[in-house]
Formats: C-alpha cells, structure tokens, sequence
C-alpha cells in the first residue's frame, strides 16, 4: 500500500540537512545537482508535507526572479534523481499541487526530524533525573550535526533555517553542558566551554556555566578570573556590565554556594602515568644543535609546540625520541607516543578521532565514555589534560589539521610533532628543519654500525659511499646493515653496486619502501608524452591542478595538457577529485617531485617560470589597478577580469602559490603575483589571505630585479590593513612605501601612498587636510598616468564636497570619475563612482535617480565580485527605496546587503547596514525588530567608535522610543 507521495513505508530514501545536503537511496549516493537545484529541495524537506506555491520558492531562493522560468526544470531533474524507481511525476515524492509543489515524506528518513525525535528523549531523560542518558542522549543529537546546516545554498530562506537550526545546536550544548555539571563531570565541560567562551563578543550563558565547572573542578581562582576577564570585554567591546545571572555566580563562587552553582562533588579520575617512548640504541650523529634546541626549556605557563621537518630518511623520529628521553623526567603525568602514519607505505594516516581515542585512553579515559565527534573529542581530551603535564610525541605526521586536535592542554606540556612537510599551520614555538649529515657524521655513522676496524681500512670508499647515500641518516643506515649481513662485501664492492644511477634506488629501497618499485615500473609503462608530464606535476605549486597550469608546465595546449593528464588518471598515477581537477597522492607526488628533480635545471626552471606566469597574469587580469602599476597582457587564456577571477576562486591556497615561488627562488614572480593578488582578495575581503601572500613576498622585494617591488609591496600591505580598517597599521606601510617610492623615483607609488594617507586622514575627520592632499594626489595621478588613483581621488573629493554641503561641486567631481571609468572600461571603478553619486542624490533628495545609480552600481559589484560594494549599495538602494515608499524593496534590498557581509567586513559598513534596516523597520511600524538593529550598532562599535554611525543608532533608539509610546 502506497502513501500519499507513492513511497513505500520500507523506501530507504534518506536525507542530511545538517550539514551540506545529501541523499541516499539504499547505500547509493544521489547526484541532486547545482546548488540553486539543491536549495529547492531543501525549501521542499524543511517544510514536509507542506504544499510550497511557486512564488515562495522563487522569492525565497533567488535574490531577483530568475529570467526564465526554472524552477519546474528544478523539479524536473529533482524527480529524475530521487525517483530510482521509476514513478511517474503524480508517484513522486515531491507531488504538484494546485499553485506549488509539496514533499511527501512518508517512509523518507530526515535528520531534521530525527534530531526533533532524539532531543525530545533526551529532554524526558533530564526531567526524570536520569542525567546520564541525558548527557549521551544530547550528544547522540549533536553528532547529527556534520558541519554548517544547509552548506552553501542560496537564498533568504535557506540562510534562515540556517540560523534556526545553529541555534538549535547550542541550545541542545548548553543542555548538554548543564546536565555535565550535575553530574560532576566538570573536566568535560571545561574543555568544551573554553574555546566558546574566548569567541568575542563573549557569551554571559555560556561564561556562566564554564564558571560553575571549573569551581566544581577545584578551580575557584580561574573561576573568578573567567568573570573579570569577560567583564573587561563586555565593557571594551560593549559598553556594558555584566549581567544579572554572571555577576549571581560570581557572587557564589566567592561564598562557596554549591547549591546556588548546582554543582556536584568532583570525581577524581583516576591517574595514570605512563611512559610510551620507544628505545633507543646508539648515538645520534650529527644533531647536537638540533638536539640541544629542542631539550631547551619550555613555557610552563603554556603548551610548548616543537615542530621538526625535513626529507625522508632525515632522522626526524630518531631525534625527536632521543629529545624526548631527556626530557622524560620533567614530565610527572607521563610521555606518550603516537605515530600518525602521514607517510607510511600500506597504511593509511591514523585519523584526528582515532588518535585521540588512543590518546584518551593512555591518560585513563574509558571507551564508553568518549563521545564519537571530532570536536567533542578534542574537548574531552583537552579536559583530561587540563592538570596535566605531559610530554607527546606525535611522529610522521600529515598535515596541521592531524596534528592540531591532538594538542593537550595541561600547562607546561610539551609536544614534539615530525612530518616530511613543515606544518606551517600549526604555532609551534620552535623549528627545526632536518636535511643531510655533514661529511664527517655520515662516515661516522656508517663507521658505527659496520664496525670500526672495517671503516678505517676503507676510508675514501666509506666517504663515496656516504656520498651515494645523500648522507641521510636511512639511507646510511640501510648501507651499513647490508654490510654487516655480507661480511664477504667491501665497502667499495657496495660503492661499485650503487655507482649506477638506475640500481641506487633499489640497493638503498628496504622492505616497506618496495612501493617505489611499483610506482617506476607504472611510470616506465608510460609513453614519453605523458613520462614528461608525470615528471613536471612534480614542479606544480599547489596540490590541485588543472589544464591550464599543466599546460603552463609542459608549453603545450589547454587541449593537449587534459589528454595527458587523463591517461595518467588511468594508469592510476593521477587523482581526479572533481571534473576538470587534478591532484596526486602524497607518495605518488614524492616520487613526482624526485624525477622533476632529475630534469636539466634549464627546462624545470622554465616550466616553474610558466606556471608563476600563469596566476601572474590571472591576478593582473583580475586586477582593476591598470597598467599604471604592471602590464596586463592581452590574449592568453583569460579574457578579462571575470574569467581571471573565476580560475583563481578555484586555484586553491593563493597565498602557498606565493610561497612556493619564493621557495623555487623566484623572487620576481613571487613578488609580482603577490601584489597582483592584491585588489581581486581585498574586493572579496579576503583580506588575511592579502596580507599573508604580502609578508611572504616582502623579504624577497630587495631581491628581484623589478626594483619598484620594494615599495609597491609596502602600498599594498597598507591597502589591505586600510580596507579593513585598521589604519593606524595602514599608515605605517603608506610612510613606508611613500620613502621607499621617493628614494628609488618611484613616482607611482609616491602618488599611492599619499593618496593612502590622505584617505585616512579623510577617515579621521581632518577634513581640511583631506582636500588639499586629494588634490595633489590628483596631480599626480594625472602625472604619473594612475587613472585608478585618478577615480579615487575624484571620488575622494566629490565625497568631501558633500561634506561641506557643496552638492553640486561634489556631482562635478563624481561625473569627472564617471567618465574617466567609462573611458578605461573599468566596471569596479564605475560601480564605485555610482554608488557615491548615489549616495549624494539620495542625501539630497533626489531618490529615483539615486536607484538607478545604485542599482547599476550593485549589477557592476557583483560582476567583479566586490563583496563590500555590493553590500552598500544595496543598504543605500533601500534606504531611497523607502523615501520612494516602496517599503517591501527597501526590506529585500537592506536584507540582502546584510547577509552579504562576512567575518572580515568593517564594523562600520555593518552598522551602516543595520542603522538603515532599523529605520525602516520603524517606517513599517516594527519598533523591536529596529531596537535590535539600533543597539547592535552602540554595542559593537562602542562609546569610541565611528561617530556618526552611533549619533545615528542614538537617534534611531529616540524614534524607538516615541513609536512605542504612540503605540
């Protein structure tokens, strides 16, 4: 018997919403789509069995109505891929009614509603006072979470159940929490509050209850230091005191009220001290600096992190354990070790969970009591260790992100981490970096293990012998436990066996390295064609790839590179995550890199140059800075500023592409994409990543050849910090760069950096200051030929003429911008320059022309993915809007500004943003709605922040108040 939707009640059809959104049908994975395909969906399953007309989905899921008619196309493909059974359209699952479309969830399984079903068990366990099920029952509905709900989907409705469903996880936390600290089991929360508790601003709630673990966990002291260290925040950030159930605990913890805090008596857990280190044998040859740097004393106010990289075969274990042998004794509550298998032959990298369950245990946690999450391992883990001093050794590791959850955090710990690759994301206090022995050391090691009297008759074979091995540690190693199983060999009969090039590998490969043997002999099966591009992959400076950096390295066609790398994705040597990109595995890689270190030094380094020329040209390309700073060139394979914008959204870590031109020593090219990069990451305030790129590329400016480098890296660096707001940062690099500029003759970048500090004089308010160094910014633009300086000054002074009320003067200057943008056919400057015309028709009345400048303005934002622009004239759109009494515009538009700002966004843009939505919230008669708006503003930007926005909020609160007595 079917249901209304022709499922049958056993359909094993299943959906995850929290998280990104997946299906399943049976064990198979289903394919739902573009992300715009997805949304629909998920408007479908949020709202089950709930007929959806065409016009709530179209207006909840598309900023503007789409140009044509796609949402029964939507559907369509939506049937075709849930329908495994061939239904007929009125049998499916989602079912057309009269005006829309409905989901017909029965026998469908969603991890919405069983989220509903578990915390609803888990609320009954905590009336009931069965706290224990409580606590497991909670977490059982945590861990249905999988990341952020509804990943990446668009649209008003999607971001809104968004927000829903993360404020269902905390209140389910805090639940959790509250029933932890009933029962005693304060390490736990501690571990999990601390990192929620730093977030800024600072959670009273969640301070609270952090407060009340750690006085149960014996910690009064710490308990008190939680509350004045949020008090300082709350009064720094906010303005205000804490609040009335923050300031009760205080008061407890001070008294001693166990009843009032709730808590219950700690349980010790029971203590263990173990000592996991493995042997050693010998000396270590060869390390002394490297050993005395890591024995050296660490923080005992906080985990010491030491990090040792280096080539295989380096040493890295055998130095970290003889480092941590005499390091034992300082380290009461034991030393342990765990080996993560980043780059072990037939194993696979131990994952974050199952190190930290192995962790967990070794300090005396039981498996039935650790949770099955990342996160929430970490946190017990991180509890468990809070009184601890341990000493961890963390060998072979793959990445930081293996690494970081396994950090305890007892103070005065000491963690040593060994990995092939330098984690540069994991903060480790010291460094050290293993390569080959010297000369003497690799004799001396080889002299150790064969036998002294054996070595001192063969001294200049001992020494080509070392040599053959590269003087690494395994490798000699390796050596001379062959001659010690062959007494009968010489030295020099061993020298002789790997003078051969094609025969060292083999005599120096043990057992678990025989992987290289399969990997040459599917390498030896290849044609030259794709030897050569198996070979240059190992040159390629990011992970991924695609075509067109393959076919920057082998100076062939976009066409020819996708062959090539297609029969190597068959013979198994080359991974294709995704269409159209490319990766290879860790070890495959290594072997990579090893025959591109055999090319002629000639051919790899023009390969390496190509590569670097292509994102150098992409960030030209997708640059709006012209050629008044470096030449863009035409043709290639990008068009223009929307294709180059679009290839580098995908090309990966930007500012690791900087680094790795800078390690291959081309200090040009790294230099030059770094500052390429600069206005396409500032555009999409990614403005960490801009600044990462710029300090590596900084040190090497003196170095390239491009002499203007070293002080138009200095303008950039202080563009990125002004773009964020942190000028008093800004004008340092802008007097930086503006004597490096008059020192070399830079004229250029002379003119940017005044140009740089006069904005920011702009920003301060020093207005007269502001006019006069605009317009001998603007000489000199014209001088040097800038015209994207030459738009912003005239921008900069249309914008101080509005000021001073010269409206007309100020429409001069703006129309001035205008032209010189249409003339140069730059759409980010002109989008700039109408947003600003915008804003002064609208301060002075003239709303329809105002839309239609900001309209224009947002179209033009968005093609050049300039985020921030985007967002404000979007804000302002709304606010004429709403002068025009088109109020419902005036909400969408205002609304769409603020879910365009990020994490990176100015406060003062966000604060614009709210302080216009709370007005016209009080125009549609809302005054609450507007309160929230209005005092987000005055507890974010603070009594000392940008004035006007808060004179405005204040303003705001007065109508607030007025609308409400009227009411």
């Amino acid at each position: 018997m079917r249901n209304d939707g022709g499922i049958m009640p056993d359909s094993r059809l299943r959906f995850e919403l929290l998280g990104p959104l997946r299906a399943w049908h049976g064990e198979t994975r289903l394919d739902l789509g573009p992300v715009r395909q997805q949304a629909v969906l998920a408007a479908l399953l949020l709202r089950p069995d709930v007929t959806v007309s065409h016009y709530e989905l179209t207006d909840g899921l598309w900023e503007k109505p789409p140009e044509s008619n796609v949402l029964p196309v939507y559907v369509r493909r939506l049937r075709q891929c849930l329908d495994t059974s061939g239904q007929k359209p009125r049998d499916s699952v989602i079912v057309s009614d009269r005006g829309g479309y409905r989901f017909a969830s029965g026998g469908v399984r969603l991890d919405v509603v069983r989220l509903e079903e578990v915390a609803a068990v888990a609320a009954a366990a905590e009336e009931s006072g069965d706290l224990v099920a409580a606590v497991d029952t909670f977490a059982d509905a945590l861990r249905l979470f999988h990341g952020e709900p509804l990943t990446g989907l668009p649209g008003a409705f999607v971001q809104g159940e968004r927000r829903r469903l993360e404020e269902r996880r905390l209140l389910l936390l805090r639940r959790k929490l509250r029933a932890q600290l009933k029962l005693g089991r304060f390490d736990e929360v501690i571990g999990e509050l601390s990192a929620l508790v730093s977030a800024d601003p600072p959670s009273e709630p969640l301070a609270a209850l952090l407060m009340r673990a750690l006085y149960g966990g014996g910690r009064q002291a710490e308990a008190l230091e939680v509350f004045t260290d949020v008090r300082e925040r709350l009064i720094e950030q906010l303005g205000v005191e804490p609040g009335e159930e923050l300031r009760q605990v205080q008061e407890a913890v001070l008294r001693g009220d166990e009843t009032l805090l709730g808590v219950a008596p700690r349980r010790e857990p029971s203590r263990r001290i173990r000592n996991e280190l493995p042997a050693t044998n010998g000396e270590l040859v060869g390390r002394d600096r490297e050993l005395a740097l890591l024995v050296e004393d660490g923080d005992p106010e906080s985990v010491s992190v030491d990090a040792v990289d280096g080539v295989p075969g380096a040493g890295k274990t055998t130095l970290a354990v003889r480092a941590a042998h005499r390091l034992r004794e300082s380290y009461p509550d034991g030393a342990l070790f765990v080996d993560l298998h980043g780059y072990t032959e037939g194993r696979e990298p131990v994952t974050p969970e199952r190190a930290l369950r192995r962790l967990l245990r070794a300090v005396g946690v039981e498996d039935g009591a650790m949770p099955d999450d990342l996160d929430e391992l970490a946190a017990s883990w991180r509890a468990a260790t809070a009184q601890l001093r341990l000493l961890l050794v963390l060998d072979n590791a793959e990445s930081a992100g293996q690494v970081r959850p396994l950090l305890p955090s007892g103070p005065g710990s000491r963690v040593l981490v060994t990995s092939r690759r330098r984690l540069s994301g994991l903060d480790a206090d010291r460094r050290v970096s293993l390569g080959a022995l010297g000369l003497d050391a690799a004799e001396r090691l080889l002299g150790r293990i064969v036998g002294a009297p054996r070595a001192e008759g063969e001294r200049f074979a001992v020494r080509a012998l070392a040599g053959l091995c590269g003087r690494l540690p395994l490798a000699l190693r390796i050596a001379g436990a062959r001659l010690q199983n062959r007494p009968m060999w010489t030295f020099k009969d061993l020298v002789d066996r790997m003078s051969d090039d094609e025969r060292r590998l083999g005599e120096l490969t043990a057992e678990d390295r025989s992987v290289e043997v399969a990997l040459r002999l599917s390498y030896d099966q290849l044609r030259p064609a794709e030897q050569n591009a198996f070979s240059v992959l190992g040159l390629s400076p990011t992970t991924e790839f695609d075509r067109l950096s393959v076919a920057a390295l082998l100076d062939c066609s976009p066409a020819e590179a996708e062959r090539r790398l297609e029969s190597l994705v068959d013979a198994s040597l080359v991974q294709e995550p995704a269409s159209g990109r490319y990766r290879l595995h860790d070890l495959v890689a290594v072997y990579a890199r090893r025959l591109a270190g055999e090319m002629p030094e000639g051919a790899a380094e023009a390969a390496r140059k190509r590569v670097y020329g292509l994102y150098l040209s992409a960030a030209r390309r997708a640059s709006e800075w012209g050629v008044a700073r470096f030449p863009v060139e035409t043709g290639g394979p990008f068009t223009g500023q929307r294709d180059a914008s679009a290839w580098l959204d995908a090309a990966g870590d930007l500012p690791e592409v900087v680094s790795q031109a800078a390690e291959a020593g081309l200090a040009d090219l790294a230099c030059s994409v770094a500052e390429g990069l600069v206005d396409y990451l500032a555009r999409q305030q990614r403005y960490h990543e801009c600044r990462t790129a710029l300090q590596v590329a900084l040190p090497l400016a003196e170095q390239a050849e491009d002499e203007r480098l070293v002080s138009s890296l200095r303008f950039c660096l202080g563009y990125a910090y002004a773009m964020q707001g942190q000028l008093d940062r800004a004008r340092g690099w802008f007097d930086d760069a503006l004597r490096a500029g008059q020192a070399s003759g830079d004229r250029g970048v002379e003119a940017r950096a005044l140009g740089g500090l006069t904005m920011a004089d702009l920003i301060a308010g020093r207005h007269d200051l502001a006019i006069s160094g605009m317009r001998r910014v603007m000489i000199l633009a014209e001088e040097v030929g800038d015209s994207w300086l030459a738009e912003r000054s005239l921008s900069a002074l249309g914008y101080l003429a509005y000021l001073q009320g010269e409206h007309e003067e100020a429409l001069v200057h703006l129309g001035r911008a205008r032209e010189l943008s249409e003339e140069i056919g730059s759409p980010g400057m002109l989008a700039r320059v109408l947003c600003h015309s915008g804003t002064v028709r609208l301060e002075t009345g003239r709303f329809a022309e105002a839309v239609l400048d900001f309209r224009r303005s947002v179209e033009l934002a968005e093609e050049t993915t300039d985020g921030l622009l985007a967002a404000t004239s979007l804000a302002r759109m709304g606010a004429a809007e709403l002068e025009l009494g088109n109020l419902d515009a005036a909400f969408e538009l205002q609304r769409r500004a603020l879910t365009a700002v990020t994490e990176e966004t100015i406060v003062g843009m966000e604060s614009e943003i709210r302080n216009r939505l709370g007005r016209t919230h009080l125009a549609a008669g809302d005054p609450v709605a507007a309160r929230e708006h209005f005092e987000w503003v005055l507890t974010t930007i603070g009594p000392d922040g940008d004035s006007l926005q808060r004179t405005l909020a204040l303003e705001g609160l007065d109508l607030t108040r007025q609308s409400a007595r009227r009411r």
